[in-house]
């Protein structure tokens, strides 16, 4: 993928991240509408109780914690760029962790709807788009010499730090809206 150079494929992030949840935004509630009994036939009381109360909010209550978690997104590929202008890595560890964690959780989009036979909200993106860019934008970052597994490791465990903001974000679409 010689005519898509590193710095294009970091300013895609973003856009794919918002294609990916634009699919999650729009069948979200009514998937947790209709399948609301798969959750509990398939997960344990107290997890299935947790998910459908994390998830239980409107389109645009959604909506909203995704544009919160957009901005956070968004963030990590404007200071990855400014790793190229001023070479400050802590900038590289922030957009890898956070790389990283979008990557992972493609995962788990294909495995709910393995989980439940059907169809989950993000499940087609993520086949489609997160996992083939992601791959594409972690070969080019090794093979440009501006990643390395050094990174990738020190970054891993700060993308546990992504929960609270994923937390904080649901909390806030259910207050503003």
């Amino acid at each position: 993928m010689e005519w898509l150079n590193v710095q294009t494929l970091i300013w895609l992030f973003p856009i794919l991240f918002i294609i990916h949840d634009f699919e999650e935004i729009i069948m979200i509630e009514k998937w947790l509408h209709h399948n609301r009994h798969k959750l509990y036939e398939r997960l344990p009381q107290k997890i299935a109780d947790k998910v459908v109360k994390q998830f239980s909010m409107t389109t645009a209550q959604f909506a909203v914690a995704v544009l919160f978690i957009f901005l956070f997104v968004s963030l990590s590929t404007i200071l990855a760029n400014y790793y190229f202008l001023n070479g400050v890595a802590f900038t590289l560890y922030f957009f890898t962790s956070v790389t990283l964690v979008f990557f992972i959780h493609a995962f788990t989009h294909i495995g709910q709807s393995l989980l439940f036979r059907s169809i989950t909200p993000g499940a087609i993106t993520s086949a489609i788009i997160i996992i083939p860019y992601s791959i594409i934008l972690f070969k080019s970052l090794f093979s440009s010499g501006i990643l390395t597994w050094h990174i990738v490791l020190i970054s891993l465990p700060f993308g546990i730090l992504f929960f609270p903001i994923v937390f904080t974000a649901h909390w806030l679409g259910k207050r503003v809206i």
